[in-house]
């Protein structure tokens, strides 16, 4: 039997679906089956998938019932000893499944291993860094605070983990990754590999982009989880509300710009002020936000213009330090 299972949820995938499952092929360590749970596509998701010739693919087809009916059936077929999940958009570097294995074959205690994401755009250009935090063992009260896997492509975790939680949460209509990494985190220690091994990709399609229903399923899984363990600080609270709405409004400020997503990030943005303790020293960035939003809500064409014009910039300084670093003909350096 393979010792990992690698499960891929997929509805309406076509674009993606392919570069997704040949980052799986293509991992350095190559004893896994790759599930595809085929969640009522109604594209040419299918036929895409069954173009990849590799005996370690197995697709299943059911009617459409969302990402975490699919998630738990393909758990339920799985045989490998660990389980990791992929969002039919996301990637993997090829050394991830290697990693997260080893880092939970060397920390016994662990059931969770868990790497870095970035984060790409539709056309797999990197758009920023994500948040990179290395916490090891009871992360409870880290991950109560922020999302730090922040997505469901991430983590590597013992199945028998899995199966004693009873999956994924099917009640829930967003957010269900971090109610299941902290029920996880619950009861089991975590390990990182501090490295980045997820591409996490922004769509505007993304269930992520529905922000009402993001903000009520968080709610919910926040307040369900201080319940859970009351030991936790109360002030803790706060910094998770702020956290969580500092996250709200960066991702309505995001692509595409529209009025709806602007009065959205106003919304949020006030919460944020109203929990965040420490908000006469972050001023400058809240009103950065706070000016973006007005640009937004007002001259949207131009805040477009405005990012476009910056994104070139970064994209040419880059190519000029890559240059710089192997020695381009022509480049020079500058010694203390």
């Amino acid at each position: 039997m393979p010792k990992i299972s690698v499960i891929i949820p997929a509805y309406n995938s076509e674009k993606t679906i392919k570069y997704t499952i040949e980052s799986v092929i293509n991992q350095s360590f190559t004893d896994f089956e790759l599930i595809v749970i085929n969640d009522g596509s109604q594209d040419s998701t299918l036929e895409v998938i069954t173009q990849i010739q590799d005996s370690r693919i197995k697709v299943f087809s059911y009617a459409n019932a969302g990402g975490n009916v699919s998630r738990n059936r393909g758990l339920y077929r799985a045989v490998g000893k660990f389980v990791s999940f992929l969002d039919a958009d996301d990637l993997w570097t090829p050394d991830k499944l290697q990693s997260q294995l080893k880092a939970l074959q060397e920390n016994v205690t662990a059931k969770v291993a868990y790497s870095w994401t970035d984060y790409i755009n539709e056309n797999a250009d990197f758009v920023v860094s994500g948040t990179h935090i290395n916490v090891n063992g009871d992360v409870y009260e880290n991950l109560l605070l922020t999302n730090f896997l922040e997505n469901g492509s991430n983590p590597l975790i013992c199945k028998e983990a899995l199966i004693e939680l009873s999956g994924f949460d099917k009640s829930l209509s967003a957010a269900q990754d971090w109610d299941m990494w902290l029920r996880l985190a619950s009861k089991f220690d975590f390990v990182c590999i501090p490295s980045v091994q997820i591409l996490y990709r922004i769509s505007a399609n993304s269930v992520s982009s529905n922000l009402v229903r993001q903000e009520k399923a968080c709610l919910q899984v926040l307040k369900r989880a201080y319940q859970a363990r009351p030991s936790t600080l109360k002030d803790n609270s706060n910094v998770s509300l702020a956290n969580l709405y500092k996250y709200l409004t960066c991702k309505a400020l995001q692509k595409p710009f529209n009025q709806q997503k602007a009065l959205a990030a106003a919304k949020f943005l006030w919460n944020y002020v109203l929990n965040d303790s420490s908000r006469l020293q972050g001023i400058i960035f809240t009103l950065k936000l706070l000016l973006k939003i007005v640009i937004m809500l007002f001259l949207p064409t131009l805040l477009e213009s405005i990012l476009d014009q910056r994104k070139n910039t970064e994209v040419r300084r880059l190519k000029i330090n890559q240059k710089i670093e192997i020695g381009y003909p022509g480049a020079f350096t500058v010694s203390s």
